[in-house]
């Protein structure tokens, strides 16, 4: 067998799609596993769509995601180049030997024509598709429009003879297509440039894809690419096409439904890690109910014959979940570096030991990565206050108060009230109040971290100080 060589290969119309994150995954993963390669291919053909930045977007998104690959645009290779605008004389050559085999014909309908046809196909509640009008034209009035100049389209022929066209989807199974639901497909457009159809399967061919790994929006399409496999009596690749990704509602996923684009995930403070360890169980599971793994655990257990057919649902509170325990288990000092883009500027100055403490204090609960700003308040922020009204309310009764009162008391006659002083403080505090136990602890905690659950309270009274510790507690002393 040829080793295994399979391709990513996004349209630079925008920014990288988490469908399109799923699909180089799975590539990726698929190659590493098989170990085989793993090609990066821009399909640029459709200028009018292609979009100022958008590969320097697709190149960082993934680059960020942890996905590499072997050959590309920037890493090069023997079978470049690897962006198709600079492919063009490829794809006419080809063009040339489809329209001498009689495989193809050019086509003159005007954009006018080819409405009033569709127009014409629906009210007779027909499939809307190119009729072959400029397929059946003779060889003498094909040869007068050429000379005349007039601007024409490629498109191949479907066959009708054979019957249905079959699939071999290595995810699917057999899928057949009836010739009359197929178009005779354009692949080269007035303007010299290819379409998909025809570039993917010339470029698949000459970089020698063994597998195609793709959305099952393509699956479709496939006929067409086997017929010019045939054409050009290549060996077509195994075909593989990945369920779609759905809202929670069972619909397409969406951007009127919430964030599609990888980068929106990586603003708002998504780990890297969890995307992928999510994006991967779209789809695909291991068979044991395992839902945590590391990239190169994925690596080890990846296999299409557990990819299934039936559509994906892209849970946010699953990836929270997720991304919360990434966040948990991760080396506070590792913590602190992914954090850097969302520290606020007072953390700068803050010894880098102390800053640890403080993230490690605050990280319990952290479901993203740019919580950070808010959770740091307690700390950067000289006279944080309670948000909560009702927990404003209850340090306005009486035991509370009585508990404040007594550690303002037993704080004044300390110069320092960490480590062993604070536990011999709040001894004083429970003698002096009358009260133990989550009477005496829960009002300290509300005075000082501002919540009622929260960061280890003897850790964060070694961070305030003295000075503010009284200050935070006489905030709260009617």
């Amino acid at each position: 067998m040829s080793p295994v060589r399979v391709r990513f290969a996004p349209s630079p119309t925008g920014y990288l799609h988490v469908g399109g994150l799923r699909t180089a995954l799975f590539n990726f993963l698929f190659a590493r596993a098989q170990k085989g390669k793993c090609i990066l291919r821009f399909e640029d053909t459709d200028q009018s769509r292609k979009a100022q930045g958008a590969e320097e977007n697709l190149l960082s998104s993934l680059a960020w995601a942890g996905i590499e690959f072997d050959e590309g645009p920037t890493q090069g290779g023997e079978v470049g180049p690897y962006v198709q605008s600079k492919r063009l004389e490829l794809y006419q050559s080809h063009v040339e030997q489809l329209l001498s085999q009689e495989n193809a014909y050019p086509c003159f309908c005007s954009e006018e024509e080819l409405t009033a046809m569709r127009e014409e196909q629906i009210a007779k509640k027909q499939p809307t598709r190119y009729d072959g009008r400029c397929r059946r034209l003779s060889k003498e009035a094909r040869a007068k429009k050429l000379a005349q100049g007039l601007p024409h389209v490629i498109r191949m022929k479907i066959i009708h003879s054979k019957g249905d066209y079959k699939v071999e989807d290595q995810i699917r199974g057999a899928v057949f297509f009836k010739p009359a639901q197929i178009d005779d497909q354009v692949i080269l457009k007035s303007d010299g440039y290819p379409t998909y159809h025809l570039a993917s399967v010339v470029d698949d061919h000459l970089m020698g894809i063994t597998q195609v790994i793709r959305g099952e929006e393509w699956l479709p399409s496939t006929p067409k690419h086997i017929q010019l496999y045939e054409y050009f009596g290549w060996q077509a690749p195994q075909w593989l096409h990945l369920p779609l990704l759905l809202n929670p509602d069972r619909s397409k996923l969406s951007k009127r439904q919430g964030d599609v684009a990888t980068a929106d995930y990586k603003n708002k403070g998504y780990l890297p890690e969890a995307l992928i360890n999510f994006v991967a169980l779209l789809g695909w599971n291991p068979g044991d109910g395992r839902e945590i793994f590391s990239l190169e655990e994925l690596i080890q257990e990846f296999g299409v014959e557990r990819v299934g057919k039936a559509g994906a649902v892209f849970d946010v509170q699953k990836l929270l979940w997720m991304n919360q325990k990434y966040i948990q288990q991760m080396e506070v000092s590792e913590l602190a570096k992914r954090l850097g883009p969302f520290l606020p500027p007072a953390a700068q100055s803050i010894e880098e030991n102390q800053l640890l403490k403080m993230i490690s204090l605050v990280r319990e609960g952290m479901q993203l990565l740019s919580e950070i700003e808010e959770r740091l308040d307690l700390f950067l922020n000289q006279s944080p206050d309670i948000k909560e009204a009702a927990l404003k309310e209850k340090l306005k009764e009486e035991k509370p108060q009585a508990v404040l009162q007594a550690f303002l008391q037993a704080a004044q006659d300390k110069e320092n009230v960490a480590g062993d002083q604070f536990k011999a403080l709040m001894k004083e505090v429970q003698q002096a109040s009358g009260c133990k136990g989550k009477d005496l602890w829960t009002p300290l905690r509300i005075a000082l971290t501002l919540v009622e659950q929260g960061p280890d309270l003897a850790q964060v009274v070694e961070i305030f100080g003295h000075k503010k510790c009284v200050e935070m507690v006489k905030k709260q002393i009617l």
